[in-house]
C-alpha cells in the first residue's frame, strides 16, 4: 500500500516554530519513526511552501497512491484551488492538524478542504498523522 503525505507551508519548520502549539520534533525525524512503524506501507512525502505545488503534487499522485494524508497548513482555511485538486483525484485524502483548529483562533475554524476529504484527524499532535495512515488500514465498523 502506497500512501503519501503532503506538508503544506511552514510545516517544514516543525521542530523550530512555537514549541507549544507543534513540538520540538522535526517532521523528518517523525517520519523516520512513522516509517519503521509501518513497514509494510510505502510512505513518501512531499512538503511546500507553495500552493500551486501542492496542487501540482495532488494531481501528480492523485491517481496512483491508495491515500494522501494532507496537512495543508494555513491553506485548509483559504485555498479553494486544493480543495478543487482534491475533488478532481480518486485518491482519497485524509485532512489532518497537529493542533485541534477548533480551539485556536476563529479564522482557523473553518476548513474549505475539510469537506471533500474522507475525514479529519485534528489535535493529536503528530500523532494525528499517524491516525491519518491508519485510516486506511482499518476496515470500517459501519
Amino acid at each position: 500500500m502506497k500512501i503519501t503525505i503532503i506538508n503544506g507551508p511552514n510545516l517544514n519548520l516543525l521542530g523550530k516554530r512555537e514549541k507549544g502549539i507543534y513540538g520540538d520534533t522535526s517532521f523528518e525525524d517523525w517520519l523516520l519513526k512513522i516509517k519503521t512503524h509501518f513497514p509494510q506501507l510505502e510512505l513518501n512525502y512531499f512538503q511546500s511552501n507553495i500552493e500551486g505545488e501542492i496542487v501540482d503534487f495532488i494531481q501528480k499522485v492523485g491517481f496512483t497512491v491508495d491515500g494522501i494524508v494532507l496537512n495543508a497548513g494555513a491553506y485548509t482555511h483559504t485555498s479553494v484551488a486544493i480543495r478543487d485538486a482534491i475533488s478532481a483525484v480518486t485518491t482519497p485524502v485524509v485532512e489532518v492538524h497537529i493542533s485541534n483548529i477548533l480551539t485556536r483562533e476563529a479564522f482557523r475554524h473553518e476548513s474549505l478542504i475539510g469537506p471533500v476529504c474522507m475525514g479529519s484527524i485534528m489535535g493529536f499532535a503528530l500523532d494525528s498523522y499517524r491516525l491519518g495512515i491508519e485510516s486506511f488500514l482499518k476496515p470500517s465498523l459501519g
